[in-house]
């Protein structure tokens, strides 16, 4: 046990670049440089499914990929990711620490810092912690700032199974219980919308509350029709048994690039998601968590009792899923949520934290603060 800088008596930290070891270190020295080039060869694709193509002129175009291969092949040419501390964290500056814990039988990688009340901020697919990197500072100043890389991804090890929403929300709880956090406020994005609103079931009396960003809910309202909607074709390609790690093995970057609009997210950016990704084991925990859909859907539609957690739903303007945001708002009040409301988020795409940063900090300030 080691005091923190929160004065906390806590866990002994690793400080490295996920924070914690695969659970099979042949898997990490596998991904080799020759590998890694391979797949960096296709990474400056088109921009994502939520916006525009944008074309590059030949004059741009060959320097930007002679760039983005030597980065690849700096960023994957080592033998293990563990190797060195995460310059990432250290980026974000004083204060913020990596950090693993062993909960509920895996073991979660966090990244924290701040004193305050307790807000822990859970990551979307195709990302990990660093999703919040550019909000973390700002809302360290008044906060305790926890963001968490759930089960299997990035630093957090994989397991055999698990990967419902409300399993990884008994993860968090876990982990805030660790920490020895009281009275959470939890953000969470995508598929962290999800295990949000599963840790407000599960956990009432420790939630102050929930704000899940551009987040449906399956099993709830309109859930039908998120499904129903092409843009999101990727939930049953990744719910296929056994197919979508033949074909993303040694791929990772070339798919994500898919998602990762590439005015936001850089060649660098795209590169470090898909190494949180690219373990075997963690390449099919991604996929999983997509395969545990149909248990949240039976999960969400079994929770009925009443609760008084306030809940944010706050969709980016124009989203697929901001016109079925009012019909997820009844549904959760007809499951017993008695303070619901939305917040739309203007100038966005879907990655809310990392195109409007500002307007997501003054969102959560507004509604997390005591």
């Amino acid at each position: 046990m080691v005091q923190d800088n929160l004065g906390h008596a806590n866990f002994v930290v690793t400080q490295n670049w996920f924070g914690v070891r695969s659970n099979n270190h042949a898997q990490e020295q596998a991904f080799t440089m020759t590998s890694n080039t391979a797949q960096c060869s296709g990474i400056l694709g088109p921009k994502s499914g939520f916006a525009a193509e944008k074309k590059y002129g030949p004059r741009v175009w060959k320097p930007v990929a002679v760039f983005v291969m030597a980065a690849c092949v700096a960023i994957y040419g080592r033998s293990s990711p563990w190797q060195m501390a995460d310059p990432e964290v250290e980026s974000l500056g004083g204060g913020f620490v990596s950090d693993t814990a062993q909960v509920n039988g895996t073991t979660l990688h966090c990244v924290r810092g701040g004193v305050g009340p307790a807000v822990i901020l859970l990551h979307g697919f195709p990302e990990d912690w660093y999703e919040y990197h550019r909000i973390m500072p700002q809302l360290a100043k008044q906060f305790t700032v926890v963001a968490v890389d759930l089960r299997g991804i990035g630093g957090s090890a994989a397991t055999a199974g698990g990967y419902d929403a409300a399993n990884m929300a008994q993860d968090v709880h876990q982990l805030a219980e660790h920490l020895h956090l009281e009275r959470v406020y939890v953000v969470g994005h995508d598929i962290g919308g999800m295990v949000a609103y599963a840790f407000s079931r599960r956990c009432p009396k420790m939630s102050r509350g929930v704000m899940m960003l551009d987040a449906p809910l399956p099993g709830l309202g309109p859930w039908d029709a998120v499904k129903a909607n092409p843009i999101t074709w990727h939930i049953r390609f990744q719910q296929t048994p056994g197919l979508p790690e033949q074909l993303l093995a040694g791929r990772e970057a070339i798919y994500l690039r898919h998602f990762l609009d590439s005015d936001t997210f850089g060649d660098a950016d795209v590169a470090r998601y898909a190494r949180a990704y690219a373990a075997p084991d963690h390449l099919r925990a991604a996929l999983e968590i997509y395969r545990a859909f149909p248990a949240n859907e039976k999960f969400n539609a079994a929770q009925k009792s009443a609760i008084s957690v306030p809940f944010v739903l706050a969709p980016r303007k124009n989203s697929p899923f901001e016109e079925l945001m009012p019909s997820f708002a009844d549904a959760l009040r007809a499951h017993g949520c008695a303070n619901v409301e939305i917040e739309v988020i203007e100038n966005s795409v879907h990655f809310v934290a990392d195109e409007q940063p500002d307007a997501v900090v003054q969102l959560i300030e507004r509604h997390a603060s005591l």
